[in-house]
């Protein structure tokens, strides 16, 4: 079996990134499983794979994951808006609501704001 190298983990990752912008996230998951194997430490790849398996429908995987993020990263905005939209889509609203808030206080963008029910829209 030939030796990988981190070059070779760098290729993999973005060949996963392109694997996921082409609506191939199984794809991206294959790539990505060696990478983390190899670096566990990296968030960037388990953040990528997270996403992979969301839109993989693999909600279970991705909550593992974001979670991860969320552990190690608590003011990592992004991870706590994606970890909601997985509870969200898992049928958790209250678990969702949580990490909503979360997000839109770390991180005031719109669409985190109006997630949250802190936008406009929720005065209305």
């Amino acid at each position: 079996m030939a030796e990988t190298s981190p070059e070779t983990h760098v290729i993999d990752f973005r060949a996963a990134e392109q694997l996921l912008s082409a609506r191939d996230p199984r794809g991206a998951i294959k790539l990505l499983d060696s990478v983390i194997a190899a670096h566990p430490e990296s968030r960037a790849a388990r953040l990528l794979r997270a996403r992979a398996y969301f839109a993989a429908a693999q909600l279970r995987s991705a909550e593992r994951e974001f979670q991860h993020i969320v552990d190690h990263e608590p003011d990592n905005a992004f991870a706590h808006f994606a970890l909601a939209r997985t509870f969200q889509r898992s049928g958790r609203p209250d678990q969702a609501t949580r990490h909503f808030r979360l997000a839109a206080a770390l991180d005031p963008k719109p669409e985190y704001l109006e997630a949250a029910r802190f936008g406009p829209e929720a005065e209305a």
